[in-house]
């Protein structure tokens, strides 16, 4: 059940997305006070964040593989639908027991499209929430559901959240960190972004992603470096991703059939502290 002002956009957006990486809304039952809904939606045994919290040998890199190509691929309609989810994380991930990954949660979804209207900047999850959203932009693109999917691949490579912020300031000196300091260069407009007079803006002049990832082929840094551009302009696209060759590179990935099952881990996940930032 779901009281939330934000239901019905999100039921209205889940009727009419049909594909086979999107989670399918069944019905919707009206509870005896009209303010209280029901979505009945089709039955998905796991999310990813319980997994990896539970599971005791890690997702091999073709299963990664296998997990981000449908993620991509249920992405890739979205945008091609005018939608962007903004709340991509491993726990709105969800998997059948076929190994089919489905992506859930729509509540904080809009469409967008031209001329761009502008949205609230305090969405997604901290810990993959994109440095345009940090720095306060009102107009938001694709690019910030592709930043998450970022951090989503390099959290399943790692076997651990990539960065764990637990505040703003933090998030974006952790970001920093790890891609170097953005400039006008890189990223025209970062000094004029709303929100950019209320962090200290280190000096940082490495991408440290190699560093980070040092067994990863030169196809999967360059994925990455894609999906982590600062400036959302040039960030990578679901379509772009999925034509990538780091998933035409051996281990090549899984078929959804072939991934693992785990029925003890249902139902074991405890909040992580970063959903706290959510909404």
């Amino acid at each position: 059940m779901n009281k939330s002002p934000d239901i019905p956009f999100s039921i209205t957006l889940l009727l009419r997305l049909r594909h086979p990486n999107i989670v399918e809304l069944k019905e919707v039952v009206v509870g005896s006070q009209l303010e209280s809904l029901f979505l009945v939606m089709s039955y998905c045994e796991q999310d990813l964040a319980s997994l990896l919290e539970n599971m005791q040998t890690p997702f091999s890199e073709a299963q990664v593989k296998c997990i981000v190509l449908q993620l991509l691929r249920g992405l890739e309609y979205l945008h091609h639908n005018f939608i962007i989810h903004r709340d991509l994380k491993v726990s709105n991930l969800l998997m059948t027991d076929k190994g089919c990954v489905k992506i859930a949660d729509f509540g904080l979804a809009r469409m967008y499209g031209i001329p761009q209207q502008p949205m609230t900047p305090r969405v997604v999850t901290l810990w993959y929430r994109s440095p345009e959203l940090l720095l306060g932009t009102k107009t938001q693109t694709t690019a910030l559901d592709m930043w998450a999917v970022g951090c989503i691949l390099a959290e399943l490579l790692a076997h651990k959240p990539l960065l764990p912020g637990t505040s703003e300031i933090q998030q974006v000196d952790l970001i920093i960190q790890l891609l170097g300091t953005p400039n006008e260069n890189i990223w025209p407009g970062f000094s004029q972004l709303p929100l950019i007079g209320q962090y200290s803006i280190r000096k940082q002049p490495y991408n440290n992603l190699k560093n980070k990832f040092t067994w990863l082929s030169d196809a999967g840094h360059r994925l990455l470096n894609l999906l982590f551009m600062y400036n959302p302009q040039r960030r990578a696209t679901a379509k772009d991703c999925l034509e990538s060759s780091y998933f035409k590179e051996k281990p090549l990935p899984c078929g959804p059939e072939l991934m693992p099952t785990f029925p003890h881990h249902r139902n074991k996940r405890i909040a992580r502290p970063a959903e706290s930032h959510c909404r």
